[in-house]
């Protein structure tokens, strides 16, 4: 009998002792255990379903009638539950309705009354979209980028003036406007990565410190004259010239500009970045472990001065969408509170590009509507930042979400709650 060698083949396997393998998983099965054990999805859904909840039992409170019938509560109960009902059906249905379709403008028949909500929204999530992107991309190279505030001011200054300023032809002038305001934005973003990566100062500290240099640079330039607009009595810059305007999708009548092409643009060029590129790879792996990526051979600096200036860019396109596309001057508050917003947008978004937009036109939407809310039924605009931060609270607590809905622990692989576990970089 001859001894077998490493040239001969392998002999053949017995299919009885072959180790059996799970069958394959449906479509159908993947998705119960999506909600059953809460993927990231069903978490975040469910995150907003009670955010709407607790925000609807805030506004129950704050209306007036409720609080009325509260008094005599135990005697005639229904009472306070029907001016309840009634006080948040109202409240988020004028919310639907300024943010997606007012239902008596289909009466109308007129195109601008219809498409008027959603161009409301769409118009807000755009420097939302952008400044969360900002924001996302720092996150996913484990930096914090609290500095978009600024950054979407000096792109709006640099954008601004040329402008303004200079005499283009058209679509020249657009095209160089916008390159104006994305070099403003990156140098800001810049002068915090450089100081991150030279001298190990934090880039929380200093994005919120060059966000006040941006505030008050903007102040000072609103009072020179050739900046400021004559009789120079307002705190307002000159008029944007048309040439330099993004123009209108939905015809003049409508406010929604070509910067939601350009936010989408932008998201898909940072899903490109972070998933199919080298330097995306770098970026995260920095977020990652900075430690490892530098045994790697990776310029851990050199990384952190890019990611700031391409979060810098995108910061900067938020501020070209406003002066460039909203607004057609510059004023004091023309950042608009996107910079801080854009962080919740971010973290709404966990970092995903995809994410980052569903996210941005949910707070566009919210933005639209809560104008309406509040000038059809009186309720408080501010409770409109109360639900979007109960968003962001229950998002960052998954566990609370998940004994709140008796979710199961997430069990092995191909569960999808073990892909919430691997975090930003994940």
């Amino acid at each position: 009998m001859s001894t077998p060698t490493a040239t001969d083949p392998p002999p053949p396997t017995d299919p009885e002792d072959a180790v059996p393998q799970p069958p394959a998983r449906s479509w159908g099965t993947r998705a119960l255990d999506a909600v059953r054990y809460g993927n990231a999805v069903v978490v975040t859904v469910l995150a907003l379903l009670v955010a709407v909840v607790v925000g609807g039992l805030l506004i129950a409170v704050a209306d007036e009638p409720t609080r009325q019938a509260m008094h005599y509560f135990f005697s005639y109960p229904w009472d306070t539950f029907s001016r309840a009902w009634s006080a948040v059906s109202s409240a988020y249905g004028a919310l639907l309705k300024g943010a997606i379709l007012d239902p008596h403008a289909l009466s109308s028949g007129s195109l601008t009354e219809i498409f008027n909500p959603l161009s409301e929204t769409v118009l807000n999530s755009i420097p939302l979209i952008l400044a969360g992107l900002s924001v996302g991309l720092a996150f996913r190279a484990g930096l914090f980028n609290i500095g978009a505030q600024g950054q979407i001011i000096l792109g709006a200054i640099f954008a601004g003036y040329v402008g303004f300023a200079w005499h283009l032809p058209v679509v020249i002038h657009l095209l160089v406007a916008l390159a104006a305001g994305i070099i403003g934005g990156a140098i800001w973003g810049g002068v915090a990565g450089v100081l991150k990566a030279k001298t190990g100062a934090h880039e929380v500290i200093t994005t919120i410190m060059l966000n006040y240099v941006a505030v008050y640079l903007l102040a000072y330039l609103l009072g020179v004259k050739g900046f400021q607009r004559p009789p120079y009595q307002q705190a307002i810059s000159r008029v944007v010239d048309t040439n330099a305007t993004l123009p209108h999708l939905l015809g003049s009548d409508l406010r929604l500009h070509a910067g939601i092409i350009i936010a989408l643009a932008a998201a898909v060029g940072v899903g490109w970045l972070l998933d199919r590129s080298t330097t995306g790879f770098q970026l995260r792996a920095v977020g990652a472990n900075p430690s490892a990526a530098r045994t790697a051979g990776m310029s851990v600096e050199r990384n952190y001065i890019l990611v700031m200036v391409l979060a810098g860019a995108l910061a900067g396109l938020a501020g070209c969408s406003q002066i460039l596309g909203t607004n057609p001057a510059i004023t004091a508050d023309i950042d608009g509170g996107f910079g801080f917003d854009g962080i919740t947008v971010a973290l709404l978004g966990r970092g995903r590009p995809g994410g980052t937009v569903l996210a941005g036109l949910l707070f566009g939407a919210l933005r639209a509507g809560g104008v309406a809310m509040q000038s059809d039924t009186g309720t408080p605009i501010d409770l409109v930042v109360v639900i979007q931060s109960l968003i962001v609270l229950f998002i960052a607590a998954p566990p609370l979400i998940r004994s709140i809905f008796r979710l199961k622990a997430a069990r092995g692989a191909g569960v999808g709650g073990s892909q919430l576990a691997k975090g930003w970089n994940g």
